[in-house]
Formats: structure tokens, sequence, C-alpha cells
């Protein structure tokens, strides 16, 4: 089990990390057929003050590109660097579906449907066993990077339980544009960090299999607010708020295509609408049938489908269907 000894030594993945030391640490969990390991880096900074450990996480869905190059920047520049406490950086969970560019596991299953996991299951359940009992149990504050699925486009924000006020009150100080309230998933990575006592924050943002600045930036910039929380931040970066604070979204609508055809989005997501505004149009391939879709409520959208082609009843628009400024 990791934990600080009584000298602030860090001992975890039997090795021990001493205060201002910084270390990277292969976790192994599995092989290849051709017996080649499978190695999962684990970045560690310590600071010689004692603080807080913050986990940072991405690429628990293999084809998540956006999550894992968030993480990256955020040790490029060096922000993870702490003035105090440790932080602890994974930019990429499954290993196994980033060199696929998949989501799942090899074995087939969704690594964040797994958590707690078993000693002796599958080996994505294995796999979440290990994480959650050699690393997740020393960290105080976690932070978990996602993008929307296939094509589907989420505009930046956190999801948080909206029984968590921990969680809450640190979406307030990350301070994406949106943050949304959602119901933890059984078996989740999320759902056992909260089982374990630590505050957690889920960013979506983008979508798979891309990578946008724009998303990262929001990432990079919500995690050094969040070290400047803590009085970790090092003088040489700046954590200057957005003019507007996050917005809250309890209740949302996802729209669905009436009609199957080629889509054409007419408006930016993160948008906000009107209902009834025109949003997009659905149109045949020969030129004869165009079929105008309007908002059907009033709100932000934060996400919206980009794929060029949808059929009837595919989601096209997530849309906020009450917003409260935090």
């Amino acid at each position: 089990m990791p934990h600080i000894d009584s000298k602030n030594v860090l001992h975890i993945l039997e090795r021990k990390v001493f205060p201002g030391e910084k270390a990277r640490i292969n976790f192994n969990t599995a092989k290849l057929y051709t017996t080649t390991s499978v190695e999962v880096p684990v970045i560690i900074e310590r600071a010689k003050k004692p603080g807080p450990i913050l986990l940072v996480t991405a690429g628990i869905h293999g084809d998540e590109i956006n999550g894992v190059e968030t993480v990256r920047q955020f040790i490029a520049k060096g922000i993870h660097k702490p003035t105090r406490g440790t932080v602890i950086c994974v930019p990429v969970l499954n290993v196994f579906g980033f060199l696929n560019m998949k989501r799942e596991f090899p074995d087939g299953r969704d690594l964040n449907r797994m958590f707690p996991g078993s000693k002796r299951g599958a080996l994505a359940s294995r796999f979440a066993y290990q994480f959650a009992t050699e690393i997740l149990p020393i960290a105080d504050h976690c932070f978990d990077f996602h993008t929307g699925g296939a094509s589907r486009f989420n505009a930046a924000q956190i999801r948080v339980d909206k029984t968590d006020k921990d969680s809450e009150d640190l979406a307030k100080v990350f301070n994406a544009p949106f943050t949304v309230y959602s119901s933890t998933i059984k078996n989740s990575y999320r759902s056992t960090c909260l089982k374990q006592g630590k505050t957690i924050l889920l960013f979506e943002g983008g979508k798979s299999q891309d990578s946008s600045k724009h998303i990262s930036k929001y990432g990079v910039d919500g995690l050094k607010r969040i070290m400047k929380h803590f009085d970790m931040l090092k003088s040489d970066f700046n954590a200057e708020d957005p003019l507007e604070s996050t917005k809250f979204i309890s209740s949302t609508y996802w729209m669905r295509a009436k009609y199957s055809g080629l889509l054409h989005i007419k408006v930016p997501i993160g948008k906000y609408v009107q209902r009834g505004e025109f949003v997009a149009t659905i149109t045949d391939p020969y030129g004869s049938f165009r079929h105008k879709v309007n908002a059907s409520n009033t709100g932000y959208i934060i996400n919206a489908n980009q794929s060029p082609i949808v059929y009837q009843g595919d989601a096209i628009f997530h849309i906020s269907k009450e917003d409260t400024d935090g």
C-alpha cells in the first residue's frame, strides 16, 4: 500500500521517493502475446515541503488523445513541479488501447467500468485493481481527463456528482467554461475515488482520436488554478481566472436527428442558443432534400456531433436545460 512515512518519504510501487526528488516509475501490469512488457509510466514530482498529493490521469480510454495531450503539456511546461506537496501524473493509463487507438482494453472491456477491479479477474479488472491499490490510495485530489466519444465533440467541462460538495467546490477553482452535474457511474474510476474519500474532477473536452489546442488550454489553465489554490504553483506561472465563472448545469437534453443524411452544423460548440434557433441542416446526397434543424430548447450547446453523416435518431446536440452561474 503506498504511503508517506514519518520522514516524509513516499513509498509507492516498491520505490522510495524522497522530498525534493522526482521519479519516473514504470507500472508493469501485463505482457503482449509476444511476451513484451507493457509499461505505464508514472511521473512523480515532489517538493521538499510537505503538502497535498495531486493525482493527474488521462487516457483511461486509449483513443482519447486530447486528455493525454493536456497532461503532456502540464508536464512538458514544468507546471507539475510543486513548491510543496507531490504531483503524480499518469498521462496514458490505458497504454494497450493507446497503441491501437481503441477505447477498450485488449480483452474488449471498458477500463472505466472495471474499478475497483479484482486481483484474479480479467486483464482490465486486474489493471484497475493494481492501480486502485498501489497508486490511488496515496492521492488527496484526483483529476481525470477525457474527451467525447466517437465524433461527438464536448465543450470543455468538469463533471461532478451533485452530492459531492468538496468536488463541487474544487470545480469552481478549476473554472472550466461549464460544470455539469453528473451521477457517478457504478464501477467507474470516479466512483472508486469517491469511495476512497478523494475529491475527483472529471474533465471532458474535445472528441476521440483528435487533439484541440483550445481544449488542452482549458485543461492546463484549470490545473494551474488548482495548483495555485493549494499553494503549489511556482511563481513563474500565471493562473488568472477567465472573465466568466464556470456555468453549473444540472439538466440537459439530447437533440436527435429527425432524418438520415449529411449533417451540417451551423453554430459553435458552447454557444447559448434560443429555442427555435437555426442550428444545423440535414441534407440528402443528391441536392433534393434540405431539413433545417432548430434548437429544441434554450440553453448552452455542450456537445455536438461532428460526424458528416447521421441516421434518424442519432444524437446531434447536447443542450443544457437550465444553467446557474457558480
